[in-house]
């Protein structure tokens, strides 16, 4: 079945038979709907959350905010995530999920010690922008158009990498959990592979009890109150973290993150899906929320054929991970405990069962050709390092390198 291609413009999405697909009705959402689309949905917040929260934690204790001022900070993030997602998804019939900055936040535990909380939300306000002034132009659009699939698939692979070795390198922490959980994914891949996520959903919450290994004395149910605090602009500190938070934001999560839905067959609409990230990165930065964008590694399990066979069916998964979100900022504090409360080795292999058939398909699309293996395994092997050259990640270099070496072993 063909993909969802979505223009980049205002108008309504078509697909490539040139039908027009306007955002969902009730009644075929309900056709739409179904199981795996929602629990992989509800995985790729399940790995947001659980891979990079401690980092916002971080971040924000940088910038000197208060206990108040971190609850409002998930909170920012949870609702501007939430609304992008469901409605970028909704409107264009595609898995678009939206994520923070990791990246950006890590820049962040370096740069905000020493400025005033209140300068630093200017300096987000100032990332926002630039992200809207980038949508409004095609730049990214003409960018990503020149990206030959191979290196998207390579890139997305290297990214997964990680996560599938996490799978066995939870053994050495916790060997039953891991071992047990992969015996789980074999099984339902073999009898219920739509169903394989959920499966191992079920069985890691059911071990995790029965080996006592969930601790839940210290998670308290209670909505979070945002905070506004209004943003003062500092030129200094706008030049020194404003600026080079926008451009990280853009070379390691906006760039990964278009990469990876166009793998899966689908073309996203890069200019619009920036501009309301950049929209709903400027209306949370006076909340704390330091910036929204195109998730990267969390959308993966929603873009794949574990999410549903039918690509015209996934973008349930969008919709799902922004209704997650929401509910996850509206908790705030008490969903970060919880994901805390969670066994190290569980969420570790979850995260890589959960990523494995889409790690498994980008390998198969990268190396697909027997003639142009240099360009993919170069960006492959760059991104799966990790590495991080002038502060931007090794995604962005990967894709560089895999961008030279085909261009010279192409030229004419």
């Amino acid at each position: 079945m063909p993909h969802r291609s979505v223009p980049d413009t205002g108008a309504p999405a078509t697909s490539t038979s040139g039908v027009t697909t306007d955002a969902p009705t009730p009644r075929s959402l309900r056709h739409d709907i179904s199981l795996s689309a929602v629990v992989a949905g509800c995985v790729a917040v399940l790995i947001g959350y659980s891979s990079s929260a401690a980092i916002i934690f971080q971040a924000a204790a940088a910038a000197g905010a208060d206990q108040a001022q971190i609850g409002s900070w998930m909170w920012a993030l949870g609702i501007g995530m939430g609304l992008t997602s469901l409605g970028l998804s909704w409107r264009h019939r595609i898995p678009l999920l939206t994520a923070w900055t990791t990246p950006g936040a890590a820049l962040l535990i370096t740069q905000l010690p020493g400025v005033p909380f209140e300068q630093a939300l200017g300096a987000f306000v100032v990332s926002s922008l630039l992200l809207m002034v980038v949508g409004m132009s095609d730049v990214m659009t003409r960018l990503m158009n020149a990206v030959p699939a191979s290196l998207a698939a390579a890139m997305l692979a290297g990214i997964l990498l990680p996560f599938g070795l996490d799978v066995f390198q939870a053994v050495e922490i916790e060997p039953v959990l891991p071992l047990a959980l992969l015996a789980c994914w074999i099984t339902a891949r073999r009898w219920l592979p739509s169903m394989a996520i959920p499966v191992v959903l079920v069985a890691g919450i059911v071990l995790t009890l029965a080996l006592g290994q969930l601790d839940t004395s210290s998670i308290e149910l209670a909505l979070t109150t945002p905070q506004w605090t209004t943003p003062q602009f500092s030129l200094k500190v706008c030049l020194g973290v404003g600026v080079p938070l926008f451009l990280v934001t853009m070379a390691t999560q906006n760039l990964p993150g278009i990469a990876i839905i166009r793998s899966a067959g689908f073309q996203p609409p890069v200019a619009a899906a920036l501009r309301w990230t950049g929209l709903a990165s400027l209306l949370m930065a006076p909340f704390g929320g330091h910036g929204i964008n195109l998730a990267a590694i969390s959308a993966a399990p929603c873009v794949g054929e574990e999410s549903h066979r039918d690509p015209r069916r996934r973008y349930i998964a969008g919709i799902s991970a922004g209704i997650a979100y929401l509910v996850l900022g509206l908790l705030g504090a008490t969903v970060t405990a919880l994901f805390t409360a969670l066994p190290q080795a569980l969420v570790m292999s979850f995260a890589g069962l959960a990523l494995m058939g889409t790690l498994g398909n980008g390998l198969r699309s990268a190396f697909h050709s027997d003639t142009d293996l240099d360009a993919p395994l170069v960006t492959f092997l760059i991104t799966a390092s990790s590495i991080t050259l002038l502060g931007i990640g090794s995604a962005f270099w990967g894709l560089v390198a895999g961008l030279l070496i085909h261009l010279i072993r192409n030229r004419r």
